[in-house]
């Protein structure tokens, strides 16, 4: 039961008792009341209690106003100190205090590294359409400027990589946008990215610039991935070839050399000879000049035995009728060795007349050829 319904006779919560409805206490009396507990005389209608609190409030207030000052700054960050919207400095890590109200701090992590992507379909120099995407990392270097230089730096970076972007894809071909000059488009992009930010001063630093895969539009993409399919094959040929000729080349410069050694040799081998025949013909020469007929003889003999040393044909001087016969001595020089004598053997000729086989003497019996010198003069 409410304590104001009617029958109710429980106590008014302002101190009414039996419900006797008297009104609300005087707050006179009440701060009255207050002061004496706080040891006060309870007179001046509550003026010393009045002051008494405000100190107090005023004394936990100023507490609370300085508590609420400390704050902390991690190690990857630097606050930006503000006071009164004035900078005053940048903070470093650790536990600070600052006067609320007064200075604002803005801390800022400047060591983590960011990422803004950037894409889109762009035109390329030889009028073809591409689809390319990009990733810009970066990193904070100056907080202050990176706060209050721009109304948003994340938004300017965004924005100034897709002008540089578009502006490098618009100077380059799509053969080599595809293919083979994409880290030469990631260079000039990043050199063209930071010359749009120099200007602006956003206290950023780029880091990377990703040049992600480009690709052509859906309906010409069968058509390049041939032609890109072609431009690999062409260089797998290319670098088959030159295997082949670092293979080949070796060997080649190896047979020219042991061309030029065999030409060396040959070289050599017959100047000797040709200084061995000089020397022979000097030594010759007294002997030829002292007994020139003699000597005319043995240098023929000798020449005839060479040249006949090598044939399987001998000719034979019939004593009786002076009938020459050629023997089939080739065949019989196969299985055995040929001597160098012949033993006379009894044959039978067309005539039916015995001959005997002589051996061709190498010494001369005289000045003069012999019979059987003329017969094999005549034979060759």
């Amino acid at each position: 039961m409410a304590w104001n319904e009617p029958g109710n006779k429980g106590n008014d919560p302002w101190g009414n008792k039996g419900g006797n409805d008297k009104g609300p206490p005087d707050l006179d009396e009440v701060f009255r009341n207050l002061s004496k507990r706080f040891g006060g005389k309870g007179t001046g209608s509550g003026q010393s209690f009045s002051s008494l609190s405000l100190i107090i409030i005023l004394a936990i207030a100023l507490a609370v106003w300085g508590l609420s000052g400390f704050y902390t700054i991690k190690e990857a960050e630097r606050g930006v100190a503000l006071r009164f919207g004035k900078h005053i400095g940048e903070i470093g890590p650790g536990l600070h205090w600052k006067a609320t109200f007064i200075d604002q701090i803005y801390p800022v992590d400047i060591q983590s590294v960011r990422s803004i992507p950037a894409s889109g379909s762009m035109l390329t120099s030889d009028e073809n359409v591409v689809k390319v995407e990009l990733d810009v990392q970066y990193r904070i270097l100056d907080a202050y400027s990176y706060l209050f230089s721009a109304v948003d730096a994340n938004a300017s970076l965004r924005e100034a990589t897709d002008s540089a972007l578009r502006y490098v894809i618009g100077h380059n071909k799509m053969d080599d946008i595809l293919t083979t000059g994409r880290d030469a488009i990631r260079r000039d992009t990043w050199k063209e990215l930071e010359r749009i930010l120099e200007p602006y001063k956003l206290g950023l630093s780029v880091v990377d610039v990703n040049f992600l895969p480009a690709r052509p539009p859906e309906e010409v993409k069968d058509a390049f991935d041939d032609a890109i399919s072609a431009q690999e094959d062409e260089q797998r040929f290319i670098r088959e070839a030159e295997a082949y000729a670092r293979e080949i080349e070796p060997k080649a410069r190896g047979e020219v050399e042991r061309m030029a050694q065999q030409a060396n040799a040959y070289k050599e081998r017959e100047v000797l000879e040709a200084r061995g025949k000089v020397a022979r013909f000097e030594l010759l020469l007294p002997e030829y000049q002292a007994s020139p007929e003699v000597t005319r003889k043995r240098l023929y003999l000798d020449t005839m035995q060479q040249v006949m040393t090598d044939t399987n044909k001998v000719l034979i001087d019939a004593k009786n009728n002076g009938n020459l016969m050629y023997l089939p001595l080739d065949k019989l020089m196969k299985d055995k060795p040929a001597t160098p004598e012949l033993e006379p053997k009894p044959q039978q000729n067309v005539n039916s007349s015995s001959v005997s086989a002589t051996r061709i003497s190498s010494e001369p019996l005289s000045g003069r050829p012999s019979r059987d010198d003329r017969t094999r003069q005549g034979r060759d």
